[in-house]
């Protein structure tokens, strides 16, 4: 046990804890896994504005994802397609019909405006060693936007794993706008696919959504499919609705597939079959309909954490602030020390400081000399001269010295002076200027990313009401013969999905599926479906030949379970579920006994429990018992 626990603490936890770290769950600063965010660093080192070729920014990105080609161009693939970050050029697949894409060869990517804009900053990015040492890379991008709810995730580590539904990058920002102003907000998830969907099963990035195709059913005689659920494609719908037909849930002659850069499946229905008899059973029956369940995880200073969606957005806003108080306080310093730097030429020049070093023997005397001429301007100068400062004088040419141009250079000061002034007016009202920059990223790209997936508020189709009672249930009273291939008088039509309640003359019941051909003996009391509301009422008698009555509903049960419905070693005589009927009795003759028969309303005695015990009618040996 010893050789087991060492294997478990130094081998097996450092490989669950690495797969989930770098590999299969994304981070919550930038919404990326690591084999991601390397492929990304990479386009972005490749960036010149032009296509590249996939091979090649697969083999850049083995620089630092040390899990082979094969991976690498298969997440890149799956990124592309999320149309946020990468612009692609080629055969990359299509979602709607689950084609592959083709070979990194022949297909091109380069980063869009959108990752330009709000990923990358190399100054506030922290960098480690890659895998081998070589090389150094981001262990998170500054990004500036929701990127884990904006395109999703879907990862399986050890012991864990994480599905993000993506979400709107529009209604992102919108949202983060009403975080910054107090004010409440909420966000649904977004499917690249459209359709249909009812979210009042999502629980804040958690729970579960129910996603329908959409339906084109202006024609009585076909139904067109012009989106598909999130998650499955035209090929698996189309073999969820062949099967469909094939058991005979869905009435459908024919099934045409149309898609091209759009869903378009025509389903042409059977004769003397409409949609709105069709349409319910597609929903039940076949994957045009579907549930998906989410589960943000994702891992947060190092460690998994199940977060909600209005966490990760908040966090997020709060690294955006963070981001754009950096950048302007990035700024700042440089316009700081370019000022510093014109102040100094200008001195330097209109003042005629580089006369005094013409005298001078020695380095260190003209340096001096420099410092001293300086010394009658040190209220025009911000902070303090350094040697690198006296250098940079030093190296000015002599051309540009004598072609300096004053009032140019006292335009680029006044404009240096304005933007630092403009900065710190953004950075003692950091919110407003967050806020700006958000909008200024919705006015660009809204019409970019436009709403697909439509909200609602639909009922999970029951298939036991959907599925059409096309069979008859048959019982043979002679033989003892219950089901759909019996010989026999029929009792009711059914399908192959309703369950049936049977009560058997021995008073036991069992509640089943549909039978095809089952015994339940001679004298079936009773055959029907399940109805919450319905009492039986039941006459039986006991060892003494007593009479009882007892009333209750068949509610609860074990599909297949065989219950009692009257105590043991008691037999039942009546059985009926119409309250209004009357028990009569006849009791048997003995001496002094003047009433030999009375009747008593069913309607008089109350409705108990299945495992009550009935109520006594009298204390009289019964000889015959009838329902009026």
């Amino acid at each position: 046990m010893a050789y087991v626990d060492t294997l478990y603490n130094d081998y097996f936890i450092e490989y669950a804890s690495y797969y989930i770290k770098e590999r299969a769950i994304p981070y919550l600063e930038d919404g990326l896994k690591p084999v991601q965010r390397r492929i990304l660093h990479s386009l972005h080192e490749l960036d010149d504005g032009k296509f590249h070729k996939v091979a090649n920014i697969v083999g850049h990105t083995m620089k630092y994802h040390p899990h082979g080609d094969q991976s690498i161009n298969g997440a890149l693939v799956v990124l592309a397609n999320k149309d946020l970050f990468i612009d692609k050029q080629g055969n990359f697949g299509n979602i709607y019909t689950g084609d592959e894409a083709a070979a990194g060869r022949y297909i091109e990517c380069r980063l869009t405006p959108l990752a330009r804009e709000v990923l990358f900053n190399k100054e506030l990015t922290e960098y480690i060693d890659s895998y081998d040492g070589r090389n150094r890379e981001p262990v998170v991008f500054p990004a500036k936007i929701p990127v884990l709810l904006a395109q999703g995730a879907e990862g399986i580590a050890v012991g864990m794993s994480t599905r993000v539904l993506p979400h709107n990058l529009i209604e992102l920002l919108e949202a983060q706008i009403k975080y910054l102003n107090d004010e409440p907000f909420k966000i649904y998830p977004d499917f690249p696919t459209g359709g249909l969907a009812d979210v009042s099963g999502y629980e804040n990035g958690n729970g579960k959504v129910l996603l329908r195709a959409r339906l084109d059913t202006e024609d009585p005689k076909r139904i067109v499919i012009r989106e598909v659920p999130f998650g499955t494609t035209t090929e698996s719908l189309i073999a969820s609705i062949e099967e469909a037909v094939r058991k005979n849930k869905v009435k459908i002659s024919s099934i045409s597939d149309y898609t091209a850069e759009k869903v378009e499946i025509e389903l042409k229905l059977a004769r003397g079959v409409y949609t709105e008899e069709v349409v319910d059973a597609l929903y039940a029956f076949t994957d045009c309909e579907v549930s998906i369940s989410a589960n943000l995880m994702l891992i947060q200073d190092g460690h998994p954490r199940v977060m909600t969606t209005n966490e990760v957005l908040q966090h997020n806003v709060d690294q955006l602030v963070n981001i754009l108080t950096a950048e302007l306080h990035l700024e700042q310093g440089k316009l700081k020390d370019r000022l510093h730097a014109k102040t100094l030429e200008q001195i330097f020049i209109e003042n005629r400081v580089y006369k005094s070093i013409e005298e001078q023997t020695s380095a260190s005397d003209v340096q001096r000399a420099v410092r001293e001429g300086l010394i009658p301007f040190a209220d025009d100068i911000k902070r303090e001269v350094t040697e690198d400062d006296i250098e940079t004088l030093l190296k000015i040419p002599i051309r540009r010295i004598s072609l300096y141009d004053i009032k140019r250079a006292e335009k680029e000061m006044r404009e240096i002076r304005a933007r630092l002034r403009e900065i710190k007016k953004h950075l003692n009202a950091i919110i407003p200027y967050s806020v700006s920059f958000i909008e200024s990223l919705i006015e660009h790209y809204r019409t970019q990313f436009p709403r697909l997936t439509q909200l609602g508020s639909f009922e999970k189709v029951d298939i036991r009401e959907a599925a059409k009672r096309d069979r008859k249930l048959r019982y043979d009273a002679k033989s003892g013969y219950l089901g759909y291939d019996v010989n026999g008088n029929v009792l009711f039509d059914v399908s192959q999905y309703d369950r049936v309640l049977v009560i058997k003359k021995d008073g036991t019941y069992c509640v089943m599926d549909v039978p095809e051909k089952t015994f339940v003996e001679k004298g079936l009391l009773h055959c029907g479906f399940i109805e919450k509301d319905l009492v039986f009422n039941v006459v039986y008698r006991d060892k003494k030949k007593f009479a009882y009555i007892k009333r209750c509903i068949i509610e609860k049960f074990i599909l297949g379970k065989v219950y009692e419905l009257i105590p043991k070693e008691c037999k039942l005589l009546k059985l009926t579920t119409d309250s209004e009927k009357t028990v009569a009795l006849d009791y048997k003759p003995r001496p002094r006994l003047r009433k030999l028969n009375e009747e008593f309303s069913i309607a008089e005695y109350p409705v108990r429990g299945l495992r009550a015990g009935g109520i006594r009618l009298a204390a009289k040996e019964l000889q015959t018992c009838k329902i009026i």
